[in-house]
């Protein structure tokens, strides 16, 4: 008995412990548990970094979208526009796979959350999401690519993130939209993107409305364990006068620049994974845009890898002292670990009764 106890431990450690090694902590705190669709909010617990506490729907009811089709003027019950209109906090799923063109952007309301683990869902081919003016938003899983501007007057992002608190955006797919894949502007803070895949894109991703928003120095955002894969040419991100913590993720040979900013923000680059493209006149990470004095700008970089030339050019000024705190707090990996830890970026494939 005990010669079977011990060959059990041993396959249990062959098959995976690779799998628990190679996991961030966002992972590791739910994927390895073949039971997830049994406890589906448990996923609100696993968020870090500014985002952490992002709640969604966790504490309400399982609303699954049954049909994709999309009515802006009356949302009928079981599409997905319907059950984001709610007022009471809501877990959304899917029954079946599904592709969704919204006739118009998707506004959602407060204490939501988008859950895709166990269909392919995909938004695409029309306006996107726009998440204004609420809190408590989990977006999982999903596809979202070829986003075109609303009636509404969104510009055709994937998501976008306005005058918005405690969101999370964990395991998506983002690429060809037709304005920024991701915007946090205007107001917006206690923002976390995680583990996801972005790839054919120009301008990735807007931290900060503008320079003269001064309402956006209280932004505070964290980017982790995130691919950004072939195609992407320049934000990834671009930050105006907030916070930006950009930590262990994946950065595949952008096209003009990876980390820009202006009006003095701070980016605390901190064990990424910086592959430069081939051009010699596109090395650097960083690009400054505005000229003059970069005192009050942080630009600092920690634990970061770079290859076929990359190279980061940091502020004249220190260093971050403290970058979260309690629960917020995760440990960041040398960047040399970052190609295990972003191996699963982008949806996944779940299964019931088995580990994701």
């Amino acid at each position: 008995m005990a010669s079977f106890f011990l060959i059990v431990s041993l396959l249990f450690a062959l098959f995976f412990s690779p799998l628990v090694e190679s996991q961030n902590p966002i992972d590791s705190c739910w994927r390895t548990n073949p039971n997830w669709e049994s406890n589906r909010p448990a996923l609100a617990g696993c968020a870090v970094g500014f985002g952490k506490y992002a709640a969604g729907g966790k504490d309400g009811s399982i609303y699954v979208v049954t049909s994709s089709e999309d009515d802006p003027e009356s949302p009928s019950p079981g599409t997905l526009r319907h059950a984001v209109i709610q007022t009471e906090p809501l877990w959304i799923t899917f029954e079946h796979d599904m592709g969704i063109v919204l006739k118009n952007e998707l506004i959602m309301n407060s204490n939501k959350t988008i859950d895709g683990r166990g269909a392919k869902v995909e938004i695409a081919n029309g306006p996107c999401i726009t998440i204004q003016h609420v809190s408590h938003v989990i977006i999982h899983g999903i596809s979202i690519h070829h986003c075109k501007p609303g009636k509404s007057g969104s510009d055709g992002d994937a998501i976008s993130v306005f005058n918005s608190s405690n969101v999370w955006i964990d395991h998506c797919y983002f690429s060809q939209s037709e304005d920024g894949l991701i915007d946090v502007v205007l107001g917006s803070t206690a923002v976390t993107i995680s583990n996801s895949y972005f790839t054919q894109h120009d301008k990735v991703m807007l931290l900060g409305h503008n320079d003269n928003i001064v309402v956006d120095e209280n932004m505070k955002v964290t980017i982790a364990f995130n691919h950004f894969g072939p195609g992407l040419i320049e934000r990834i991100p671009r930050v105006r006068r907030g916070f930006a913590h950009v930590a262990n993720n994946r950065y595949n040979k952008w096209l003009k620049y990876a980390l820009g900013g202006s009006a003095d923000p701070t980016i605390f680059s901190e064990g990424n994974y910086f592959l430069a493209p081939d051009d010699p006149s596109k090395k650097q990470v960083t690009k400054r845009l505005e000229s003059g004095n970069d005192r009050s700008w942080k630009w600092i970089s920690s634990k970061d890898v770079f290859l076929n030339g990359a190279y980061f050019e940091p502020s004249s000024n220190g260093k971050v002292t403290q970058v979260y705190e309690g629960e917020e707090e995760f440990s960041v990996y040398d960047g040399s670990l970052v190609p295990n830890l972003t191996s699963s970026a982008g949806p996944l494939s779940c299964y019931s009764g088995r580990i994701c």
